[in-house]
């Protein structure tokens, strides 16, 4: 013990340190630099990219806001893979300078990776499903989807999963593999069909007019002109219904419109009903009373 801790020893060990010190500090200050300096630049060339997407798009909002939704959802993808190839040359790197053996640690990680490939088959199918759900452009983050009949808002996607969020706040994210059925609810262009029905008694042509006027008002008020894509379609009478007959329209809008149009239209239309004196039907229940004798 006193010969290992002797002047002559401490002095090598020292030596060892100090020489391993002037050897690999300055290597990794270089190269935790030059990694921060490439990410830097990444950032500054990704706003560069999504600028330039941004800016090459038509006059019409519709064609904006689905560009925008395109070039947020790319960029993302392509930040997440090119921060993860950074990130795993700087690991590496570092193991290099620090003297470990990256080549072993590669082929234990290759052996490992063989190992566990049979449990990694749902990682795997879910990327190839968000691979080809990204390219093929079927869903954009912004969009208002339903998947596997949960509806919201797209807040994220990659190359393993999608996260909605609905409009109480709650989020859901399933595994692109698993995705079963997928409805893009805000895709080019939107829309909303009515239902309405009408006493069996009223005057169709009648209801008809007011429908279509309802429409054409709403398009020309100021605050939802710009929502229209189309004027107010009469596709008529849908169904005759137990209480009520029910006339179809539809109203196009662009993107993610359509719930406020809906929300102005039953309101004016209600109220243009009770001005012309039109029934809505709803259920009712009668009771009688039996007295005894």
């Amino acid at each position: 013990m006193e010969e290992l801790l002797s002047k002559e020893n401490i002095d090598l060990i020292l030596s060892k340190i100090i020489e391993w010190c002037i050897a690999v500090i300055p290597q990794l200050l270089i190269t935790i630099l030059l990694f921060i300096v490439i990410r830097h630049f990444l950032k500054k060339a990704i706003k560069h990219i999504e600028r330039k997407m941004n800016e090459q798009v038509d006059d019409s909002k519709a064609s904006q806001d689905e560009k925008e939704k395109r070039a947020t959802t790319l960029i993302s993808l392509v930040q997440t893979i090119a921060n993860s190839i950074i990130w795993a040359i700087f690991i590496i790197s570092l193991l290099k300078i620090v003297g470990v053996d990256v080549t072993t640690i590669l082929g234990s990680a290759g052996i490992l990776s063989l190992a566990i490939s049979f449990g990694a088959q749902e990682l795997v199918r879910d990327g190839i499903a968000g691979f080809f759900l990204l390219l093929e452009d079927r869903v954009r983050v912004g969009d208002v989807a339903t998947i596997n009949g949960i509806s919201g808002k797209v807040e994220s996607i990659d190359l393993r999963t999608i996260t909605l969020r609905n409009l109480s706040g709650v989020i859901y994210v399933f595994q692109n593999g698993k995705i079963d059925t997928l409805a893009n609810l805000t895709k080019d262009w939107s829309a909303m069909v009515f239902d309405i029905g009408v006493a069996y008694k009223e005057d169709m042509d009648e209801v008809i007019k007011v429908v279509e006027r309802v429409g054409n008002e709403l398009q020309q008020d100021e605050n939802f002109t710009q929502k229209f894509i189309a004027p107010i379609e009469i596709l008529g009478v849908n169904e005759f219904a137990d209480s009520a007959v029910i006339i179809q329209a539809r109203i196009r809008t662009v993107t993610s419109e359509q719930w406020a149009i809906r929300r102005a239209f039953n309101k004016r239309l209600k109220i243009a009903f009770d001005q012309k004196g039109i029934e809505i039907p709803f259920p009712q229940r009668t009771l009688h009373i039996r007295q005894e004798a």
